[in-house]
């Protein structure tokens, strides 16, 4: 079995690369730190059994790494390992076809059992995980996590370039593409997102980015 293991952490990715090999030698893990770095290792061989991706690299921002990932290869099962550990990740991260996540707080026998469980097919979540209860907006934010989980990864990357700010003409030179197809995929972004302007993807977009769902959990917990 081959696991790649996505995480800009060298720490966390030696840990849990000894952990792993420690407890089956037959399991080969393959490390990457950056998400760039991640998909040349499986545009190289995508014969993985599992990804385990850190929602935090530095090259992406929120649940994109995740959403590109799966727009890419739907077939390799991926469960999260992440810092933010609040039931709404949680649920955001399952929502988008995760197949596990797994705390990084989680001791190593069982970061173990966890990893073996998702290879095995079967879903894990923390134990003390409880769902939580969706209100509007809440709900508003499953919807568009939804209908970003139907972008193509090439829309993806246009998306993330509209975040970034850059124009169409930007946009065409970094993807090596004509106007044209830009505005193509701008225009597709738009139909599904079910938004009208480039400034009403970018606030919609926000409401989805790690930052902005851990402010308004803060929020909360503050009011």
């Amino acid at each position: 079995m081959r696991i790649l293991i996505l995480d800009d952490h060298p720490l966390f990715r030696e840990a849990f690369r000894s952990a792993i090999e420690s407890a089956c030698s037959s399991i080969v893990v393959v490390e990457a730190e950056t998400h760039a770095q991640g998909l040349d290792r499986l545009a190289e061989d995508s014969q993985f059994d599992l990804i385990m991706l850190d929602l935090s690299v530095p090259d992406t921002k929120g649940y994109f790494g995740l959403s590109d990932l799966r727009a890419r290869y739907p077939k390799i099962p991926i469960g999260v390992v992440s810092g933010h550990e609040e039931p709404r990740v949680i649920k955001d991260v399952m929502a988008q076809g995760a197949l596990g996540f797994i705390p990084k707080s989680t001791r190593r026998p069982d970061l173990i059992k966890a990893v073996m469980q998702i290879l095995d097919g079967e879903i894990f979540l923390p134990p003390d995980y409880c769902e939580p209860q969706d209100g509007a907006d809440d709900a508003q934010r499953s919807l568009l996590l939804q209908r970003v989980a139907s972008l193509t990864p090439q829309q993806l990357r246009v998306l993330n370039m509209l975040r970034d700010g850059l124009l169409n003409k930007q946009i065409a030179y970094e993807l090596d593409v004509g106007e044209t197809t830009v505005k193509a995929h701008v225009s597709e972004i738009l139909r599904k997102l079910g938004v009208h302007s480039r400034t009403q993807v970018v606030i919609e977009i926000g409401k989805i980015d790690i930052d902005g769902v851990w402010d308004s959990i803060s929020s909360d917990q503050d009011s």
